[in-house]
Order: structure tokens, then sequence, then C-alpha cells
């Protein structure tokens, strides 16, 4: 079997093994949340905007912090995830966060199986399509379940920040989409030091490769936007120059760490 007929399988246990750590880590401060912090960021909540009242598609939602902060903002949401831990953590959360948050477990290219709606904004951020080999199928997926007009937010680390080994001194990937990228991961991005050493696979995917499977889904640009930061500190050699945003410390603003876009689908 090869790695992209498995990395389904893979990837899964990957995150299902790193939800109990992610759920005790101080990156999600999930005391915080529970006492009404919201997880989402600046940059989300100015693509966002008004979401009362609003229907909410999110994509690759882990254990639910950001489809129950959209919730407690007064929209509808609907969150799906590959991991069967994180989803069942979600439900638990949301729950215990008195929300009607629905989660659903499954691989987002088989969520036309498990769903049959459209939506005022599907939404997706921070480390997602990383581990999706498509993106022309997942340009379907956003596409098939947004309205006519409906609004597209998506929010993702920068691809040259992929290109970069793990402590930023030297190009180590490529920045265009050459294929699965197999190794093994140590800890988390959360958790450094948590007991995880396991197999991952994921793909690079360079910007022109992520407007263009969007565009010839039916979907129009409306903004793309670039930061020199990113609002997580989940890197290492990290410094934070501002509240809530980190630099590479030896790169400073010299490289882009976060980007995004806003699409609409055409109505025809």
């Amino acid at each position: 079997m090869g790695a992209k007929e498995n990395y389904i399988e893979i990837n899964r246990d990957l995150w299902n093994n790193s939800t109990d750590f992610h759920l005790k880590s101080d990156f999600y401060d999930l005391d915080g949340f529970l006492k009404g912090k919201s997880s989402l960021k600046e940059i989300e909540l100015n693509l966002l905007g008004d979401v009362k009242g609003k229907n909410i598609l999110h994509l690759q939602c882990h254990f639910g912090q950001d489809s129950i902060s959209m919730e407690r903002l007064g929209a509808s949401v609907t969150g799906v995830d590959l991991s069967d831990k994180a989803i069942e953590q979600a439900e638990k959360l949301a729950k215990t966060c008195n929300v009607d948050t629905t989660f659903i477990c499954c691989d987002i290219y088989d969520l036309p199986h498990h769903l049959n709606k459209t939506f005022d904004i599907v939404f997706t951020s921070y480390g997602t399509i990383g581990w999706l080999p498509d993106l022309n199928k997942w340009g379907q997926i956003v596409s098939r379940f947004l309205k006519p007009n409906g609004k597209f937010v998506f929010v993702e680390f920068h691809p040259v920040v992929w290109m970069f080994d793990d402590n930023f001194t030297e190009i180590g990937y490529n920045y265009f989409n050459s294929g699965a990228i197999i190794e093994m991961q140590k800890g988390t991005y959360a958790d450094k030091n948590a007991n995880i050493h396991q197999k991952c696979i994921v793909w690079n995917h360079g910007i022109s490769e992520v407007v263009n499977n969007l565009i010839r889904n039916n979907l129009e640009i409306q903004s793309l936007d670039e930061f020199d930061y990113s609002p997580y500190n989940c890197f290492n050699k990290t410094i934070e120059f501002e509240p809530g945003k980190y630099h590479i410390e030896h790169l400073g603003n010299k490289i882009p760490m976060v980007y995004s876009i806003v699409a609409t689908k055409k109505d025809n």
C-alpha cells in the first residue's frame, strides 16, 4: 500500500494520539477557553466579520475550539475532522460550553457522504491543507458546501515557512508540491516534549496551487493577504515581538509566515 493510499490511517493515528496532549497544553489554554476566552485570532476575526445568524462549515476543526468560538459569536457551526478522538472531545467540549455546535468525524474528501446542506461561510485555518494531497478535490469540497455568493475564509501558514528545516537555518523542502513528505514526528507543535514519535505524511502547497484550485471550482478571489508574523508560538526559534505575534528570531520580519484568502462562490 502506497503512502497516498494509507495517509489517512497514518495521520488519523497521529492526531488521535496528539489530542490528549493538546487538551492539557498551555498552547490551547483549555481553562481560559472554558471561562469564555475565544480561540480565534485577529486575522480570521477580521475576515469573518459579523457571523451572527450565519451557518458556518469549519473544515479540519481539531477538537473544536474555533468552531465553538464562532458559535459563541452567534453562528450555527458544523465542524469536521479526521480524528475520531478529537471529535469525541469536541462534542464533550460543546456540551460543557452549553452550545449546539455539530461535529462530524470523516476525511473531508468524504464529507458529501456525511452531510447534505450548504453554508453561508466555509472556514478553515492554520495547518490544514498540508495534510491534503489533492487541492482540486479540496476546492470541490469548499465549492460543494457553499451557498451561491457564500464566503470562503481561509488562513494558513505561508508555504515559505514549510521550506525551512525545523530550526529555520536552511532550506530543506520544495516550495512546490513535489509529492508526499513522509517523516517521523517527535512531540507536537503544542507540546514539544509530548511522548509521541510517529510517522506523518504531509504535502507542501504553493500559493498558486491553492488559488488556481479555488478558481477552477467556481470561486472568485476577493482578497489575498500575507503577514510577516505567526499568531501562534508553534515553531522553533521564535520571539514574541508584540503580544500574540511571533517572528523567527533571526529572520525577523523578512519572511511571510501566514497568508489569508477570502473568496466567494459565483452565483451561476
